[in-house]
């Protein structure tokens, strides 16, 4: 398994609609500015893609975001982008008659270095871990305002998403390739 990044996305088989936005950093002696979410940027912003709400979220190393259960929207898209630490981001394709169906995309989302926002498809599955040894923080620019009836849960057993190796996917293989012990419990 791949982790995917800006450098090599490129090379790799990427879910069907799933976009990779990168972000520019302005840094001067003060510091840095990045641009997260602009109405001109087309295909990651646009009609049906417009902005309804943003949130972020901290956590801690080695926990993952729904730790045995993938998170998906029947008709929300997300919009992910790290603002402190590591992630990796899990998309899996869920959606019947996809030519992508059964497709896991993992990606390496770094703050300091290639930032950018990653569209996270309706139906997809998907949920993410801190693999940086400090806390991250996750912003998420969603289509739609929160609403707990739309957002829905699918556990790994049901989903029969494969990871490493042909096994079924676990947040337990990326903490192995990323040498983080598990926190989750």
């Amino acid at each position: 398994m791949e982790f995917i990044t800006l450098a090599n996305k490129d090379s790799v088989s990427l879910i069907k609609d799933v976009l990779m936005h990168p972000l520019k950093v302005n840094r001067d002696e003060s510091g840095i500015l990045v641009e997260t979410l602009r109405t001109d940027w087309k295909g990651i912003y646009g009609e049906r893609r417009e902005f309804a709400m943003q949130y972020f979220s901290v956590t801690k190393s080695g926990i993952a975001r729904d730790e045995a259960v993938w998170h998906y929207h029947p008709q929300q898209e997300d919009r992910f982008l790290v603002a402190q630490g590591e992630v990796i981001a899990a998309v899996a394709d869920n959606r019947q008659g996809s030519r992508t169906f059964g497709l896991l995309n993992l990606f390496h989302m770094k703050a300091a270095i290639d930032p950018y926002i990653l569209l996270i498809p309706k139906v997809t599955l998907h949920g993410f871990l801190v693999v940086s040894h400090t806390p991250a923080v996750l912003l998420n620019f969603p289509t739609l305002l929160y609403n707990p009836n739309e957002e829905q849960r699918l556990s790994y057993d049901r989903a029969k998403i494969k990871g490493f190796h042909g096994s079924l996917f676990s947040w337990d293989q990326v903490r192995k390739e990323f040498s983080l012990k598990d926190r989750s419990r």
